[in-house]
C-alpha cells in the first residue's frame, strides 16, 4: 500500500475513534489542514466507503459546531485580558 492510502485510513481511523477535527488531526499527524480535508473527502471515499462514511458524519458535527468553538475561543480571550487588568 502507498504512503497516501495509508496516511488516508491512518487519519480517518483517528478521527472516526476521538471526534477529531481536521486542525487537531492535521497537528498530530504533521499534515497540513489542506491535505487531511483533501483525505477525508475525495481520497478515503475511494479507499474505503465505509470508514468515509463514519468520518464523513464526524466532519459534518465539526462543521455544524465550528461556529459555537470560535465563539467559546473570543470568550475565552477577552476574559483573560479581562483578568490581567
Amino acid at each position: 500500500m502507498d504512503a497516501i492510502k495509508q496516511r488516508v485510513l491512518t487519519i480517518g481511523a483517528y478521527i472516526a475513534e476521538t471526534n477529531a477535527t481536521v486542525r487537531e488531526a492535521a497537528a498530530i499527524f504533521g499534515v497540513s489542514k489542506s491535505s487531511v480535508h483533501k483525505d477525508m473527502t475525495e481520497r478515503l471515499e475511494e479507499v474505503n466507503p465505509a470508514l468515509y462514511e463514519k468520518v464523513r458524519k464526524v466532519l459534518d458535527v465539526n462543521k455544524a459546531e465550528r461556529h459555537l468553538r470560535g465563539g467559546m475561543a473570543t470568550k475565552e480571550k477577552y476574559l483573560k485580558r479581562k483578568l490581567r487588568k
